[in-house]
């Protein structure tokens, strides 16, 4: 394998850095190099997030260039909208289909694009769950994360179980089986 690049994007709060940390340390124990990059912004007023996820053979740098995403992880429409030209032409996108203004949109300075994800379609193979519902049914929305990354994980590859031990070493021990739950709905969505 040269190399895979995953980008993760969302917004302050729903989980993109131990998403990313997940897949990384899931690489990592899987023999590869591996190399990570975030960008937090104006993460905790709600602000995009970014993080990159880049393993192989040998990785010399952890930014995945415009073009070059073999995945990207949305945790927000438009966040996926915002970064799709990251994507190479046969990657594939997954979205956890929800709405969430940004700071512009909620002082009315701009307006949330309408048909976000028939408009990413158009150009990409796209994959949509509702990680918001599945995680609230679980009893917990900040496992949404977990929820959309168990979908993704079919596409980066891995075997469930090696997903599943680096989630119980990753996430805090009280949360473990309700996250190991929220990871399967997503995996065999």
């Amino acid at each position: 394998m040269k190399e895979f690049n995953v980008m993760v994007v969302g917004v302050g709060g729903q989980g993109t850095l131990l998403t990313s940390r997940i897949i990384g340390k899931t690489a990592l124990n899987a023999g590869y190099d591996v190399k990570l990059s975030e960008v937090h912004g104006m993460a905790q007023r709600g602000g995009s997030v970014v993080t990159f996820v880049r393993y192989g053979e040998k990785v010399n740098e952890p930014v995945v260039e415009e073009g070059c995403a073999d995945i990207i992880i949305a945790f927000e429409r438009l966040e996926a909208l915002r970064y799709a030209h990251f994507l190479k032409k046969d990657g594939v996108i997954v979205v956890n289909d929800c709405r969430i203004d940004p700071m512009t949109v909620v002082i009315g300075a701009s307006t949330y694009p309408e048909n976000i994800i028939e408009t990413l379609q158009k150009d990409h193979k796209v994959y949509t769950i509702d990680g918001v519902s599945i995680a609230k049914e679980l009893g917990n929305s900040k496992v949404l994360n977990s929820v959309v990354l168990g979908l993704s994980a079919k596409y980066i590859g891995f075997s469930k179980e090696e997903w599943l031990d680096v989630l119980k070493s990753t996430v805090p021990p009280k949360t473990i089986e309700l996250n190991e739950k929220a990871f399967l709905r997503g995996f065999n969505f």
